[in-house]
């Protein structure tokens, strides 16, 4: 839900990640290994007292492994599937779903809390390769307080975003390297269709839209509305980022403001879900399953959304006040067939790259 995804905003804002690895005394990871390894991308986190809970209970010590942004992340487990880091992945999006499971990246396994998993986020229905684990809308941000000082309105659309009113605004992260960019890319070509899109790109690249390789550069850095963007002397008053990412902004904020600094484009969002799943050849099978069974528990659902910055996906599980308060999940994000995304991603992909980083 990329990349939801908020590791990132953490460290910029100067607080510890709440994500957490054991490390037990067997390392073996075989199949009586009291120790299940978690392979992510780095936006992974989950409060301390809830992962003891886990271990506590099952017996399991977790360690986990980091492999930098979901896309990134995804590439290096597929590569690795054979003798794979570890027992469990989390992270892969439905942008780059299809990816995986061609692979074989993941085995068979029907979680335990399945049946909670709201309809709209299942997915591979006959093998059960994978588990919705979240959901959140990759959407532009913007800047409050620069479009009032410039007493300019925020765009609300991807036609606004070309207007020369916006002109040298946004950044955005590269599609060939971020979930979050080519979530960006897959919004568009569902806006403007299969003769369309590129068309828009060649506007948008015109109207001076900046690409960086990840999100955590685009928001911590280049965008001047989040805290780390202010540090670092960000001058882009729109980024690629998430619906959730102002209710952030107010959290972590000291003194805390009233009103989020930062607020959504909504009719630019494009709504992603994230998965995970039993790694192919993972050698503690029978630990990676109660791991998994885990996340889709009330209790690891409901500490998402202030650790991770997402939404849960089973039946019943509340979020908290201040994503109620300070932002909201898109109204009518544009969304994509996984069977449409798995047949033109990669040359949607290659021909954004030669049509805007060229």
């Amino acid at each position: 839900m990329n990349t939801k995804k908020y590791c990132a905003v953490l460290v910029g804002l100067g607080l510890v990640t709440l994500s957490a690895c054991g490390s037990g005394s067997d390392q073996s990871g075989g199949s009586d290994s009291k120790t299940v390894t978690l392979v992510s991308h780095d936006s992974w986190a989950v409060s301390k007292s809830v992962l003891k809970d886990f271990e506590k209970q099952s017996g399991y010590t977790v360690k986990v492994l980091k492999d930098g942004d979901a896309g990134q992340a995804v590439n290096k487990a597929i590569l690795t599937k054979d003798n794979p880091q570890g027992d469990v992945f989390f992270g892969v999006d439905n942008t780059l779903l299809s990816r995986a499971l061609d692979n074989g990246l993941f085995q068979s396994y029907d979680a335990k809390g399945s049946d909670l998993v709201k309809p709209e986020y299942r997915v591979d229905q006959t093998k059960h390769r994978v588990t919705p684990i979240d959901t959140g809308d990759i959407c532009v941000n913007y800047d409050k307080a620069y479009f009032s000082k410039h007493k300019l309105t925020p765009p609300t659309s991807f036609a606004d975003l070309v207007k020369p009113a916006y002109k040298n605004l946004l950044v955005t992260e590269n599609a060939a390297t971020s979930s979050p960019g080519l979530g960006f890319l897959l919004g568009s070509a569902a806006q403007y269709g299969d003769d369309g899109w590129q068309g828009y790109w060649k506007k948008l690249k015109a109207n001076g839209v900046k690409v960086v390789d990840g999100w955590e550069q685009a928001y911590d850095q280049e965008f001047s509305g989040s805290a780390g963007g202010k540090k670092a002397g960000g001058d882009r008053p729109l980024v690629v980022s998430y619906a959730s990412s102002p209710p952030a902004e107010v959290i972590y904020a000291d003194p805390k403001p009233t009103t989020a600094p930062t607020g959504v484009s909504y009719g630019t969002c494009f709504r992603q879900t994230e998965y995970a799943g039993l790694l192919s050849n993972a050698k503690n099978t029978k630990g990676g399953k109660a791991f998994l069974d885990f996340l889709l528990t009330k209790q690891f659902q409901q500490d998402m959304p202030l650790n991770m910055f997402v939404y849960p996906v089973i039946e019943g599980a509340t979020v908290p006040q201040e994503f109620v308060q300070y932002g909201r999940q898109a109204p009518d994000p544009e969304t994509m067939a996984p069977a449409k995304i798995a047949a033109d991603r990669d040359q949607w992909v290659k021909s954004w790259t030669s049509l805007v980083l060229k």
